[in-house]
């Protein structure tokens, strides 16, 4: 499994608690090593210790994934003015000559049906002359 979020490395080693499975179960009875972990070889679960481990450990075994850098600064600001706004500003514009009732969850609806990273599928049709 990869998890992607804010923080994931934090928050996931957050979640499995500690690695010692002594300790783990005294002090962190609701954390998954203390619900599933056996003993300190066998503790149930693994979380990257870093992003570094994260991107090695993604790459070995999820062969078809591509990890993309999180943009940070102007970066993530030309980022977003690139294919953020231009997005978000069709659907507010929409949402404001529409004015329909439950307007978060129209917007919602509606970013998710114009998403521009939505994968476009291509069908190709193959037809045998007779």
């Amino acid at each position: 499994m990869i998890l992607a979020r804010h923080r994931a490395i934090s928050y996931w080693k957050e979640l499995l608690g500690p690695p010692n499975v002594a300790l783990m179960k005294e002090n962190y009875p609701d954390s998954l090593r203390a619900i599933y972990g056996m003993d300190d070889l066998r503790n149930g679960l693994h979380g990257s210790s870093s992003f570094a481990s994260a991107e090695r450990e993604i790459r070995f075994m999820f062969l078809e994934v591509v990890i993309e850098p999180i943009p940070v600064g102007q970066a993530a600001r030309d980022y977003l003015t690139r294919y953020v706004t231009p997005t978000l500003l069709k659907g507010l514009t929409a949402l404001s000559k529409g004015k329909p009732e439950d307007p978060f969850t129209w917007l919602a609806d509606w970013l998710i049906e114009h998403n521009p990273n939505t994968p476009r599928l291509r069908h190709n049709v193959i037809v045998e002359e007779p």
